[in-house]
């Protein structure tokens, strides 16, 4: 059974007097414990489809279901309390906070999204997904001190550390040497399976295609048929 599914998704523009469509009626199925990976050229759609995907902005027309719920028909308020209690994000650059070390990082998240635990549990759910993505050694670190590969584990542990049911990846290895893009890969497949989710990537590298488990080719903002 699909957790997320795009129905007859439709995205227009303004362009002076000129209406330009970037998405034309697209549908989507995503699974649980499955990564699906949008791939086209530029202007293709794909980043279009996956922010309208996760409530970042508004669709012109169709529907987007998430866990039964269409979030087309919701208020803002309700969007945003579902981006951050059971979305979570990661994008080309890692986005930290330059004044707070990864641990202070993990807890702010923890906080946006609202957590129950109490003081100490936090703590120890940040010491958990910190070995979980094998930088438990750079607790205390700040920024400005870690390396890009370091950066991106990090914003992988931020995006999982409240236990979400998605997880939106906008060309998470682009500013990563290919050592660095597998290993950040393989982690994103790791967790994809060990915690169940549902995560929908946006690439252009086809050497990271190989970690994923279903590849939908966009163009002219459109789904091109499988071969």
């Amino acid at each position: 059974m699909a957790v997320f599914e795009v129905d007859q998704l439709i995205k227009s523009f303004k362009n002076g007097e000129v209406e330009e469509q970037v998405l034309n009626g697209i549908d989507l199925r995503l699974k649980e414990g499955e990564i699906t990976a949008l791939v086209g050229a530029s202007g293709s759609g794909k980043s279009t489809l996956l922010t309208i995907a996760a409530g970042l902005q508004p669709a012109s027309g169709g529907e987007v279901i998430f866990n039964g719920k269409n979030l087309t028909n919701m208020k803002q308020d309700d969007i945003r309390k579902i981006r951050a209690e059971q979305f979570g994000f990661i994008f080309q650059s890692s986005h930290l906070v330059p004044f707070l070390n990864v641990e202070d990082q993990l807890l702010l998240m923890l906080d946006v999204a609202g957590s129950k635990l109490s003081k100490k549990e936090r703590k120890n759910e940040v010491a958990r997904i910190l070995k979980l993505v094998g930088m438990e050694h750079r607790t205390e670190a700040y920024p400005a001190s870690l390396s890009g590969g370091e950066k991106q584990r990090i914003a992988i542990s931020r995006a999982i550390i409240h236990q979400p049911k998605m997880l939106f990846a906008d060309e998470p290895t682009a500013s990563l040497d290919s050592k660095r893009s597998i290993e950040v890969m393989e982690l994103i497949r790791e967790l994809t399976k060990s915690l169940n989710i549902t995560t929908l990537l946006v690439t252009h590298e086809d050497e990271m295609l190989a970690y994923t488990d279903k590849v939908i080719t966009m163009k002219d903002g459109l789904i091109e048929p499988s071969a």
